[in-house]
């Protein structure tokens, strides 16, 4: 009689533990190759801990309204001053950076997914590429903020609908970056050979086509994440954005214009952290570029 050993197995243990092992390693190379990443991704880290337990790092409430405190400069009982009636301009910047970062964050990925989808039929199928790059180079035709600012008027202005509104905008961008990469895979010999075997459609695109695309879309998912953050600042900059109860920093940024003179910290600090936190993840797009790219990498 023979029983099953399906169960704990050594031998792949050990290979699974060499896979990590040498992912870490690869990952910890890329590091030290590129100091501008570790700067982004430190910074990027610092602000998202921040923004997650602003409960626990912030003492005011960011609506609270104290009319006693009404333009107070930086000091030691408000870090960033306080605003035109009293509200903790720290607290609102660093509660406002939950919705600026899930905006970047949540546009970055439906961006990517739907680029990418849309790009692989559209560069491996030519009769529907015509149909579906006429569309792209019709929404890609109106000035990128005129067409959010459009789109933000008819659906109203909320968190998701902003997402929703950046995440139409810039998908063209990224199919046409996934169409171009694919448009030169496809002719590899070994796409030939899934097809010479009767491999299905779904199993090229997926399977052979689509992972020899990721480097460049992970490279533009970053900078899709900062034009994101900088998208929603400028909508809510201009009171079509995110409603003035949530606190962003783009809405901060346009209480803050009408202060300048009188109260400039309003509308500096929420300037600097943004400017920061984009040229962080730009930081991080560039090191991302140079790891991936062979022709750009910098490795010996």
């Amino acid at each position: 009689m023979t029983t099953s050993n399906r169960g704990f197995n050594p031998n792949e243990v050990r290979q699974a533990k060499g896979v990590g092992s040498r992912i870490y390693i690869q990952f910890m190379r890329m590091l030290k190759k590129n100091p501008n990443m570790i700067i982004g991704l430190v910074i990027l880290i610092l602000f998202t801990t921040l923004t997650i337990f602003a409960e626990f790092l912030v003492k005011y409430d960011p609506t609270a309204i104290e009319p006693i405190d009404r333009f107070m400069p930086p000091g030691a009982k408000h870090w960033f001053g306080s605003d035109v009636v009293g509200r903790d301009v720290y607290a609102r910047v660093i509660y406002g950076g939950r919705v600026s970062l899930l905006v970047g964050f949540m546009v970055a990925t439906f961006v990517t997914v739907a680029g990418l989808f849309i790009g692989l039929v559209s560069g491996y199928t030519p009769k529907l590429d015509i149909v579906i790059q006429r569309i792209m180079d019709a929404i890609m035709s109106f000035p990128t903020l005129l067409l959010a600012l459009a789109l933000i008027a008819m659906l109203g202005g909320s968190v998701w609908n902003v997402i929703a509104v950046i995440t139409i905008v810039d998908t063209p961008r990224m199919v046409r970056i996934v169409r171009s990469a694919v448009l030169s895979v496809r002719e590899q010999q070994y796409i030939d050979a899934a097809r010479g075997i009767g491999a299905p459609v779904s199993r090229i695109l997926f399977n052979h086509i689509a992972p020899n695309t990721m480097a460049p879309v992970i490279v533009q998912a970053t900078y899709f994440f900062a034009a994101a953050i900088l998208t929603e600042a400028s909508l809510s900059f201009l009171g079509l954005g995110i409603p003035p109860e949530d606190p962003s920093w783009g809405n901060i940024l346009s209480l803050g214009r009408k202060y300048l003179q009188q109260a400039f910290w309003i509308a500096f600090f929420p300037g600097l952290v943004l400017t920061i936190n984009v040229l962080a993840m730009n930081l991080v797009g560039d090191g991302l570029r140079d790891a991936l790219d062979p022709k750009l990498s910098r490795s010996v």
